[in-house]
């Protein structure tokens, strides 16, 4: 019986043969210019290229070995859907839209074993109960994380409280103090609110948006990654009778890739034991 590999191992090893030698290569260039140009050992025109030719090597080096990589991945692992998925969401791989994909470096050989694994797409990916998690899972506001982004808005609006007082940067300093106002007020909101904002268990879902409903109702539920960069978000959707939910998960006290093991056991449970 084969052993399949698991997503994360897979994802782990992406990042140690691509994202890692990506970032040397870009860096690391660029770097080692830098060093010999303050050394006086070649002219300051060599800065600017040395970007350049980092970013070109590094997109080269991406372009062939994402190929091996996804190649390798997607025929060790069982479930290629969420593989797919995560690959795209830690920076690996581009969605199916982006044209990026087109840079990417296969030979023919390379093109007939990707044909062959595209037809693991065909089944369903297959999960297991996580037995660790309880009957019933509330999520709540993170109040770590609420307390460091209100210290941050407070430490803005001091600062636009003290321009508006000490200096006369009065539209910078108004600015700073409205923001910083609003989103320490957003933030201490969140801190002070100690109600669940999901409720998940073997019957159904809750938000505080959305009211209870049950597996039966529910389709398509789960957790999507949108923006890039620094504006990433992530959100749990699905689709009921109806309507359907889209919560921002960004603050709460649960990881998103935590959420997405809850939903399928309590799906898995409910197809057990309750329905």
């Amino acid at each position: 019986m084969k052993t399949h590999l698991s997503v994360d191992k897979a994802i782990t090893r992406g990042h140690l043969v691509i994202n890692l030698p990506v970032m040397l290569i870009m860096f690391g260039i660029p770097g080692v210019t830098l060093y010999l140009f303050s050394e006086k050992s070649i002219p300051n025109w060599s800065i600017g290229i040395s970007f350049l030719l980092g970013f070109a090597l590094a997109w080269t080096y991406w372009s062939f070995a994402i190929t091996k990589w996804r190649l390798w991945a997607f025929e060790n692992v069982r479930n290629v859907h969420e593989l797919k998925k995560s690959a795209i969401e830690n920076g690996l791989i581009w969605a199916d839209t982006k044209w990026f994909n087109k840079t990417e470096i296969k030979s023919a050989a390379d093109k007939s074993k990707w044909k062959v694994l595209l037809k693991k797409f065909e089944k369903e990916d297959e999960y297991f109960e996580d037995r660790s998690l309880p009957i019933r899972t509330r999520v709540y506001f993170s109040k770590f994380k609420n307390t460091y982004d209100l210290i941050l808005m407070l430490i803005g609006l001091s600062a636009g409280l003290f321009l508006l007082l000490k200096s006369d940067s009065y539209i910078v300093g108004t600015l700073l103090s409205l923001v910083g106002a609003y989103l320490a007020y957003k933030e201490l909101k969140q801190v002070l609110n100690n109600t669940p904002q999901l409720i998940i268990d073997n019957k159904g879902i809750e938000t505080t948006t959305a009211t209870f409903k049950s597996w039966a109702e529910i389709k398509h539920e789960e957790v999507i990654m949108e923006g890039s960069g620094k504006t990433i978000s992530f959100y749990l959707i699905y689709t009921y009778n109806n309507g359907s939910e889209k919560l921002l998960l960004d603050d709460f006290n649960m990881s998103p890739k935590n959420l997405e093991t809850a939903l399928r056991t309590y799906r898995i449970r409910y197809k057990k034991y309750v329905r």
